[in-house]
């Protein structure tokens, strides 16, 4: 699904404008990448848990040169999928 169609769905669902339902997508969406920046951990019950995880550097292969390479160190996003949603997908 992409991001308009997910739009239109939102819009029919909830009643609303697909401008409407589209600031409401951006504005969860901004509350999600705020909420991992802050705390680190945005928990949807039933739905699931997005987390920022702490990647430590390591060291790579290039595979074109067979040279080895350093990967720097980085956060990264997550998400578990929770009860409900793992229900729905069966």
């Amino acid at each position: 699904m992409s991001r308009t169609e997910l739009v239109e769905f939102i819009a029919a669902k909830a009643n609303m404008s697909k401008a409407e339902a589209g600031r409401a997508l951006d504005a969860m969406l901004e509350g999600i990448q705020t909420g991992l920046k802050k705390e680190g951990k945005v928990a949807l019950v039933g739905f699931g848990t997005f987390s920022a995880k702490k990647r430590a550097a390591r060291e790579g292969i290039n595979p074109l040169t067979k040279e080895a390479i350093k990967i720097p160190a980085k956060t990264v996003a997550s998400f578990k999928a929770g009860s409900k949603l793992k229900d729905a997908l069966n």
